[in-house]
């Protein structure tokens, strides 16, 4: 595997002790899932999928995800975790919208779409970190998710505020194998979508906090029990390098898990609107990249991670270099891939809306859904299993000649929602009973929660 780029090279030569592994992982499938936000019911918006192929509509922190599914997506044998982002969108100037395809980053092989995943165990002093251990009363540990908490984002954040700089954006002005196309780029981190055409793409940063309360492995709301490590952020390098301190709340440090999504947007040169509008969207409605969040459930054989962290200290991450870890090849990571849930176009071609009623907010108060909703709602008799990887993606094209397939009908009453799961709401047509135990509870007029 080649060297990384020059900027990563140079950074790299004065972290001299950094402990990273680096690999690809191509796209399992692209559908509206969460289980983590929405378990048991359909996502409100789409997502691309990576990972395991156990990732199901619902996924228990109680379950070995290691050994549930079959193959993985990722580079290494070893990973059954699942990692999920949203989907960008590219909005023509006739209203339609086109999924901007994500590509393989530099060094990671050619994988089918995707994403590259980073863990970091910090830079000199080399710190020792605790991989996400797993206890007597769970098999599997600790859920992650990275997003926005604060209701107005602030256009330019101190540096020292590592959080408002988890999440951001870099645009590649220059095509690929140029000096600024490679991880980290040239160029200066944003916390919005870039505002003008990237003829290289766009690389998406999500870092995940690093540090752990010790004790809880999912909270309701899939986040308090981590937290971000204080410091100061870098101009050029963000948070890559970032040691920092954990706050006594959360004393245990655990790797920096770090996606970075590499959008296509080449495709579109020619169609890029000329009065110098910005016509990316968040499969979520959001055009300002405030949006952009990430998920990842554990599912790393035994100690696996742990020994590859202790071992594995090339400072460029190149998997071969981890001899802890088994390597797949390029055909096995791509021909592991998932069949969706739902009869839905969500890319390929030009669509009429977003999938999911999902119009286009820009803030900065907080987005509503529509009172009327004709999109899949519930979730038919099948569900995504670990032994049925039938699907391919169709290769998005950028000509506006097609419109999306009318929405199926929805689906009926379905079972009992799980605890957390969606159980009403304006344009609500899902089950509206809680499993024994829950009681659905009206948070706003449009969403409503089983607890």
């Amino acid at each position: 595997m080649l060297a990384l780029s020059a900027a990563l090279i140079v950074a790299s030569a004065v972290q001299y002790a950094t402990a990273t592994i680096r690999f690809g992982c191509a796209q399992l499938v692209t559908q509206r899932l969460d289980p983590l936000v929405t378990p048991g019911q359909i996502s409100p918006h789409v997502h691309q999928i990576v990972g395991g192929n156990a990732f199901n509509v619902t996924m228990d922190p109680k379950e070995d995800y290691s050994k549930t599914a079959t193959c993985t997506t990722c580079r290494f044998k070893e990973d059954k975790s699942n990692y999920w982002t949203a989907v960008l969108y590219f909005k023509h100037s006739n209203g339609s919208y086109m999924r901007v395809p994500q590509k393989p980053n530099d060094q990671v092989g050619p994988t089918n779409g995707g994403m590259t995943v980073y863990y970091i165990a910090g830079y000199p002093p080399f710190q020792k970190v605790t991989a996400f251990p797993k206890v007597r009363e769970h098999p599997v540990v600790i859920i992650l998710r990275a997003f926005i908490t604060s209701d107005t984002p602030k256009a330019a954040p101190a540096r020292n505020n590592v959080e408002s700089w988890a999440i951001s954006f870099r645009c590649w002005d220059n095509p690929r194998g140029s000096s600024n196309n490679g991880p980290p780029g040239g160029g200066q981190d944003t916390l919005t979508l870039p505002n003008k055409f990237c003829a290289g793409g766009i690389r998406s940063n999500i870092f995940f906090p690093t540090c752990w309360d010790g004790k809880t492995l999912d909270p309701p709301d899939h986040a308090s029990h981590m937290a971000y490590q204080s410091g100061t952020v870098d101009p050029g390098f963000g948070i890559i390098w970032q040691n920092g301190t954990c706050p006594s709340s959360h004393p245990v440090r655990t790797p920096t898990v770090l996606y970075e999504i590499a959008w296509d947007t080449a495709p579109f040169r020619d169609v890029w609107p000329k009065d110098g509008s910005q016509p990316l969207v968040m499969s979520q409605g959001d055009p300002t990249g405030y949006g952009q969040h990430g998920d990842y459930v554990f599912g790393w054989e035994g100690d696996s991670l742990q020994r590859a962290m202790d071992t594995c200290k090339d400072q460029f991450g190149t998997p071969e270099a981890c001899r802890e870890l088994t390597v797949l090849s390029d055909a096995e990571i791509n021909r592991c891939v998932q069949k969706a849930v739902l009869n839905e176009r969500v890319e390929g071609e030009y669509l009429s809306a977003l999938p999911g009623c999902n119009p286009i907010q820009n803030g900065p108060s907080p987005a509503t859904m529509p009172a009327n909703c004709n999109a899949i709602s519930t979730v038919p008799g099948s569900q995504p299993t670990a032994t049925a990887p039938t699907t391919t993606v169709v290769a998005p094209t950028p000509t506006p000649t097609t419109t999306v397939v009318n929405p199926q009908p929805t689906a009926p009453q379905g079972p009992a929602v799980p605890k957390y799961g969606q159980c009403g709401g304006n344009g609500w047509t899902g089950s509206t009973a809680c499993v024994a135990g829950s009681t659905c509870v009206k948070l706003n007029e449009w969403y409503s929660q089983c607890q």
